[in-house]
């Protein structure tokens, strides 16, 4: 192949893999919390409990690795370490991939966070061509053209590691930046658990399993053997053929420790609740528990209606009761749900007609000076307006102009001194 073919290919393909390691670095580091959950679900599948404290950290770790090595190949940073680093990646994460599908232990592997979420058996097969992509760019790295010299590239590589660590705490002290779930504000989670006029359902069929000279095998209703005596009827289970419909909340359940279910009357309730969310309260943070007695003697002022939901055992909501004094009911849902509606814990929601409202991390409750009036009065009550285009850019900004003004700097100190010596 041509020298000129090569270097165009190699181009092309450290531009698709920079910005998909940027992407997937990028939407991992705004849900650190996320990341950690999806962490866990791997250390649970492959029975390695132990690693619980690493999800965290490992969170953190794997984005800013991701990231930082599309901002390399992209900036032609270190060129064979940095195409090496991307192709040892690969290596090892197609394989994985490859285990996933076949084994299925997780529904999918996380890799775009809750952005774009995929099969395990589309991650693989997109896997395969970034793999290929990854042997044709370390193979030919040499016709890679840094952007930086050598003398700047380090800083360009420093500032990557900076930003995205950044933006990785500063979502993890507070929410989100960019929330991806269907519990997003402004959502109907009514709504969102309606499935819609003609959509597919679950499929199903009876499987009869027989036994014959110790062979046991499967048969359907058509074609079991009704007329052969020599097979001998062992069991007889439901399999899911086909998977219809799945709304994108499907798992939002209310019950009070009585075991009544009262999600239908929180979700109509056409005035203002709230609902501090708790996966378990034996984990939660404790430091703001005044602002959040707080909040709940406010809404019994003005009518407001307002829950605890938690996944605790009965002992643990005593134990909340007792160290924090919480006079307001609370009753139980699904950790998993839990974890999704917030990345905080506790954090709190304001419903109204089950439209949130609003969302705050335990660390931005309201103070109580703040609610001396009714939320109809209040900016509480307003839908923050969707930013997410203008988060993105603001985002975007925040890394190029710093590497722009790093570029312009190495070309007028460092590239046009070289080009005049020459």
């Amino acid at each position: 192949m041509p020298n000129k073919a090569k270097k165009i290919l190699v181009e092309v393909f450290r531009v698709l893999l920079g910005l998909l390691f940027i992407f997937s670095g990028f939407v991992k580091a705004v849900d650190p919390l996320g990341s950690a959950y999806k962490f866990h679900e791997y250390f649970t599948a492959f029975g390695m409990p132990f690693m619980e404290p690493l999800t965290l950290p490992a969170s953190f770790i794997l984005s800013a690795f991701e990231f930082s090595l599309g901002v390399c190949i992209l900036l032609g940073a270190y060129r064979k370490a940095t195409s090496f680093s991307i192709l040892a990646f690969m290596l090892v994460m197609t394989p994985l991939t490859l285990y996933l599908a076949i084994a299925n232990p997780v529904s999918d592997c996380g890799c775009f966070g809750d952005a774009l979420v995929i099969s395990n058996w589309e991650t693989f097969f997109k896997n395969i061509f970034l793999l290929a992509a990854a042997i044709v760019v370390y193979m030919w790295s040499k016709y890679i053209t840094p952007v930086l010299t050598r003398k700047s590239t380090w800083l360009g590589v420093l500032f990557s590691y900076i930003f995205i660590f950044g933006i990785s705490f500063y979502c993890y002290l507070n929410l989100p930046v960019l929330d991806f779930r269907p519990y997003r504000t402004g959502a109907n989670i009514p709504q969102l658990m309606e499935i819609p006029e003609g959509a597919s359902h679950d499929e199903y069929k009876k499987i009869y399993i027989y036994e014959k000279d110790g062979v046991k095998k499967e048969f359907t209703i058509d074609n079991y053997p009704a007329n052969d005596s020599l097979w001998k009827f062992v069991d007889a289970e439901i399999k899911l053929v086909r998977k219809g419909y799945v709304p994108p909340i499907h798992d939002f359940t209310i019950t009070t420790l009585d075991g009544v279910d009262i999600t239908d009357v929180v979700l109509t309730d056409t005035s203002y609740t709230f609902l501090l969310i708790s996966p378990k309260l034996e984990k939660a943070n404790d430091t703001n528990v005044d602002k959040i007695n707080d909040i709940f003697d406010y809404s019994k002022i003005f009518g407001y209606q307002f829950y605890c939901l938690t996944a605790s055992s009965s002992n643990e909501i005593t134990g909340w009761i007792e160290n924090t004094g919480a006079d307001y009911p609370i009753c139980v849902t699904d950790e998993t749900t839990l974890r999704t509606i917030i990345r905080s814990n506790p954090g709190l929601l304001l419903l109204k007609s089950g439209t949130i409202i609003n969302k705050w991390h335990h660390r931005n409750i309201p103070a109580g000076e703040k609610l001396s009036k009714p939320l109809s009065e209040s900016k509480s009550e307003q839908i923050p307006p969707n930013r997410d285009k203008q988060k993105v850019i603001a985002c975007a900004l925040w890394l190029i102009i710093p590497l722009s003004m790093l570029y312009l700097f190495d070309y007028l100190i460092y590239r046009r001194k070289k080009q005049r010596s020459a």
